[in-house]
């Protein structure tokens, strides 16, 4: 069955999402970073994106603690035009703060994306918040006959899988998803 009311479910979910427990959603970042590692990723010297949790989103602080252990760069999007839907993605300084936008590196050269998402499905695609930010600036993945990098994994609560979203030309897939229960391989070659 396919979930047609975009809003209802991002409502639904959101819910669902934000009402996950303090030691449950610390035990599911946990269990995300394990999945990730049995994975391989990050790999040593990587350049990763990843996002600050809010709003319930599972934490990818493990991640992100075992990735700088492995010398990858992390960087973060920050929002640079709210009307015009741009963000750029800024590394992460050794004081723990987004580095200034003039620092940022554009998304193709980034090797692993770390995504947020209200509701995903097994066939790889994602619901975000609704501003397409993310398929915006990966729109390029589209259109690649074979998909190298970055790799977009969607980082979620097993709670956030529906049975299938409905597609929209400009959406772009997820590579995978991983879940406190395990990996989901997506729809990005």
């Amino acid at each position: 069955m396919v979930e047609d009311d975009k809003s209802g479910l991002r409502r639904r979910l959101r819910c669902a999402r934000r009402a996950i427990g303090p030691d449950e959603r610390l035990a599911a970042a946990l269990a995300v970073d394990a999945s990730l590692r049995a994975l391989g990723l990050p790999r040593p010297r990587s350049r990763i994106a990843a996002y600050q949790a809010v709003d319930g989103e599972i934490d990818p602080t493990p991640v992100l603690h075992r990735a700088l252990a492995l010398g990858c760069g992390i960087h973060l999007p920050v929002i640079t035009n709210l009307r015009s839907r741009r963000m750029r993605f800024v590394p992460l300084t050794d004081a723990g703060e987004p580095a200034a936008p003039s620092a940022a590196i554009a998304p193709r050269w980034l090797d692993l994306v770390l995504v947020p998402l209200v509701g995903f499905d097994d066939r790889g695609n994602r619901l975000g918040m609704g501003a397409a930010f993310y398929d915006r600036h990966f729109a390029f993945l589209r259109h690649r006959r074979a998909w190298r990098r970055p790799l977009l994994i969607g980082l979620a609560f097993e709670l956030q899988r529906v049975d299938r979203l409905p597609v929209a030309p400009h959406d772009v897939p997820l590579w995978g998803i991983v879940t406190e229960r395990g990996f989901y391989r997506g729809g990005g070659r």
